[in-house]
């Protein structure tokens, strides 16, 4: 990943800060989305929720993939238990 330069941002009184526009453009973010922020040693780290939920579905593609399952032997294993759920929860409801 390229180094991009290092730009300074002031904390306002209520702890408010602007992203400029250029690091928004880069990270695909605007107004409204959520960022994650955590902190490793003395770095602020702000990460796109949008990427931490990318990184979770590569995370289960992975497990999925390791399983050795088939989409079709899930599609049909979540199928099989939701009849299941159903039926005993509708059990003498009729």
């Amino acid at each position: 990943m390229k180094q991009e330069k290092t730009r300074e941002i002031v904390i306002r009184p209520k702890r408010q800060v602007t992203i400029p526009r250029e690091v928004c453009k880069q990270l695909g973010i605007d107004t409204g989305d959520i960022l994650e922020l955590s902190v490793e040693g003395s770095v602020l780290i702000a990460k796109p929720r949008k990427a931490a939920a990318v990184e979770a579905l590569k995370e289960i593609r992975a497990a999925f993939e390791r399983s050795g399952l088939t989409e079709a032997e899930l599609t049909a294993s979540a199928r099989q238990a939701r009849q299941q759920i159903a039926g005993e929860h509708y059990a003498g409801k009729a």
